[in-house]
């Protein structure tokens, strides 16, 4: 494509561009695990919107279904996953994923998850069937920070370092727990480890009682497409032995997904 072609797209893609939709769904992705109930005015300060915008967008999901309101906080409602199912119903990598998840899973007596980049953040879009919960925070559409999970840094892993520099600088770095690391040429050292290990393990730095190991997911292109994680309770694996035991399995998983994908 020439440049004048380039040129024309971005002119129809801002033409075509709805500002109104970009924002409520901002205003829908104000929610997550640890907020699942917020006032206008946190929905305000977390999207930029006025406090009276930011009213508007929440009561028109709460008359549409999407949300419920109590006269004071507002609650996403089961009907927001609609929004989701389709993507979900319909991805053949989630569908192809499904089967090496459950033989994680079902080996390593953990849960197995398919997680992809969305953002600055790694979203989880596949699990397998629960044998032990290591958090119950953790489900599928649960979006979590990528600089301190461990599919986050195999999943940013191909970048540069300049580029994981940018990702960092452009990223509000906030400490989860007293092991969250949060010196970014730290976390860039650790993203330097996992691209040389081609995994990474985490330790309780998003939740204490939560280590995680992942691996990268890659194509006969050599094209990062997903990571494959499991997540175990402090007490029943060390890091040592995370590596030692579920790594294995993992990169096993991960290659037979990247023949089918």
């Amino acid at each position: 494509m020439n440049t004048g072609e380039q040129q024309e797209d971005v002119r129809d893609t801002d033409r075509d561009f709805i500002g109104a939709f970009e924002k409520g769904l901002a205003v829908i992705e104000a929610f997550n695990a640890s907020e699942v109930a917020l006032t206008a005015a946190d929905v305000a300060l977390k999207t930029g919107l006025t406090r009276a915008g930011a009213r508007r967008y929440l009561l028109t999901l709460a008359k549409l279904g999407y949300a419920d309101f109590d006269g004071k906080f507002f609650r996403l409602t089961p009907r927001i996953l609609r929004l989701g199912y389709a993507y979900l119903s319909g991805a053949s990598l989630t569908k192809l994923a499904q089967p090496i998840l459950e033989m994680i899973g079902e080996r390593m007596n953990e849960v197995a998850s398919l997680t992809l980049l969305d953002g600055n953040d790694v979203m989880f879009v596949g699990r397998s069937s629960a044998t032990r919960i290591a958090s119950v925070s953790i489900g599928i559409g649960t979006r979590l920070p990528a600089y301190c999970t461990a599919s986050g840094r195999v999943l940013l892993m191909h970048r540069t370092d300049a580029q994981i520099r940018q990702y960092l600088e452009s990223t509000g770095i906030e400490q989860y727990t007293e092991k969250t690391i949060t010196d970014r040429e730290q976390i860039l050292r650790q993203f330097q480890q996992s691209r040389s290990d081609r995994y990474s393990v985490i330790d309780e730095e998003y939740e204490i009682g939560l280590r995680s190991i992942a691996v990268p997911v890659l194509n006969a292109r050599n094209q990062l497409v997903c990571a494959l994680t499991v997540s175990v309770h402090s007490s029943r694996m060390t890091p040592a032995q995370m590596v030692d035991e579920i790594l294995p399995v993992l990169e096993s998983g991960a290659r037979t997904l990247a023949s089918i994908v």
